[in-house]
């Protein structure tokens, strides 16, 4: 079973609008680990290095431009119907105001409550991370 090259952000929100907060969105109920929430992000295309996919995915899913990201952490996670490597980015500053572009549901969530959601089992690493 091939690997899925997959990039993916945890959005930290301004510290004026969404103070401590991060940025999460809901997987539509007809894809893999539908309904769950889930840090932005997707496959990065061939040839697209990790930070040109993040840019570009974060741009058609939530219509924000990335002026700052770093590399955060890497996970590679088996699932029963596939594997998937992620590639995890943290997004400090961004131009615009993101909403769902694909209908998708987004929500800032302050990071003490981010337990309180359901997430995909390849998001526990992130979690974990982020709540050190």
């Amino acid at each position: 079973m091939k690997r899925i090259q997959v990039v993916a952000a945890v959005i930290y929100g301004d510290k004026n609008q969404y103070p401590n907060q991060i940025l999460v969105s809901r997987r539509a109920g007809h894809l893999h680990q539908g309904g769950l929430w889930e840090f932005p992000g997707g496959k990065i295309e061939h040839s697209e290095a990790p930070q040109q996919g993040l840019s570009r995915e974060l741009e058609e899913e939530l219509g924000i431009r990335v002026t700052h990201a770093e590399p955060l952490m890497k996970i590679q996670h088996d699932y029963v119907d596939k594997k998937v490597s992620l590639d995890i980015w943290s997004v400090t500053a961004f131009e615009g105001e993101a909403r769902g572009m694909e209908g998708q549901e987004i929500a800032w969530v302050p990071v003490d409550q981010l337990m309180n959601y359901d997430f995909p089992e390849a998001n526990r690493a992130i979690l974990e991370k982020i709540l050190g």
